[in-house]
């Protein structure tokens, strides 16, 4: 790897786990500096702005949660155990989180508000990545005979997302994995509701 793209990979991954930890908003270019140990001038070659190094920071942190996830799914065989891949990433992540700071797909879109409309549109871009992952498992599963065929599909992609999604948050609060474990119980049941 070229020094040039070693440097950017750095910057990159450094100031995802800020920016994730910190906030995108709170975390300055000198937070960055201080983390990588290059200077505002070697980030600025690398980057157009703050908001450009936003899109790649979360973009990196969007790749690790969709390679892992998509890991545990490959290996599943069924509808069932394909949703289940799912709910043991999103339980295990209490425990074993893949980057500092929680989910950044939530992260992002707390944040990004309508004063940063590009961080809005990665997390967006972010979230159209989840729900079509979803919904190629549930189509699959009717493809292959294990899900009723008159299933309102884009209906289940959000229940499913943002049930999850409050699980983790509610989790991280609390400092527990009741909410998520009582989640993933729920999803479970729908899981059972959507099979043949």
């Amino acid at each position: 790897m070229r020094d040039a793209e070693a440097t950017r990979n750095t910057i990159i991954r450094e100031s995802a786990d800020l920016f994730n930890t910190q906030g995108y908003k709170a975390t300055s270019i000198s937070d960055i500096t201080r983390a990588t140990g290059y200077t505002k001038g070697a980030i600025y070659r690398h980057f157009e702005n703050k908001q450009d190094l936003e899109q790649h920071a979360l973009r990196r942190l969007s790749k690790l949660m969709f390679e892992e996830i998509s890991v545990s799914i490959k290996e599943a065989k069924t509808f069932k155990t394909k949703f289940e891949a799912i709910f043991s990433f999103f339980e295990n992540y209490m425990d074993e989180p893949q980057y500092k700071g929680g989910c950044p797909l939530m992260n992002a879109a707390v944040e990004s508000d309508d004063s940063n409309p590009v961080l809005r549109q990665q997390a967006y871009n972010m979230l159209a990545q989840l729900r079509s992952a979803v919904a190629k498992l549930i189509e699959n599963g009717i493809k292959n005979h294990q899900v009723h065929p008159d299933v309102d599909i884009p209906y289940y992609c959000t229940i499913f997302i943002a049930t999850l999604e409050g699980g983790i948050m509610m989790s991280k609060l609390e400092r527990n994995k009741n909410a998520i474990r009582h989640t993933n119980d729920h999803l479970r049941k729908l899981v059972e509701e959507l099979s043949v």
